[in-house]
């Protein structure tokens, strides 16, 4: 590509440059949803700034439109807070989903170390009190998770 013709798509916002490479593979926006399984009305959002893509139709649409994320989406300072934000909510939802599976992993092992030594009454009000514990600390993630965003 030339030089000028880079700093030109530089300049364009994230609306007209999906809405250029749409139109310069010659699909309609009927066509374009179809192929990114997202709605025509979708691609109008998309085009005309409403909405943005989430990362999963930005890499499809490179694909489709034959151009690099780059070519696609550099210089739009609304399109990197976005792919940011989306980035945060993912690792957010991994840690929700580990200490979910850490606290599983804690109950079975409370429930088989009780069912060993069943006369242990530490061992029964850490059984009877840890769901309550670990919903709790559920609970304060998930409303950290959501005010972060």
């Amino acid at each position: 590509m030339p030089v000028h013709m880079e700093r030109e798509n530089l300049n364009m916002t994230i609306a007209e440059k999906i809405r250029n490479a749409r139109t310069r593979c010659g699909y309609t926006q009927e066509q374009a949803a179809e192929l990114l399984l997202v709605s025509r009305v979708t691609i109008s959002n998309w085009e005309t700034g409403k909405t943005l893509p989430d990362i999963a139709t930005i890499l499809a649409m490179s694909e489709i439109y034959d151009m690099t994320l780059d070519e696609l989406f550099k210089g739009d300072a609304r399109m990197t807070k976005k792919l940011k934000q989306d980035a945060r909510a993912t690792a957010m939802i991994r840690k929700i989903i580990r200490f979910a599976w850490c606290s599983i992993a804690a109950g079975v092992l409370l429930l088989i170390l009780h069912a060993i030594f069943s006369d242990s009454a530490i061992l029964a009000l850490l059984l009877g009190a840890l769901p309550w514990i670990l919903f709790s600390v559920m609970l304060v993630w998930i409303v950290l998770f959501l005010t972060a965003r």
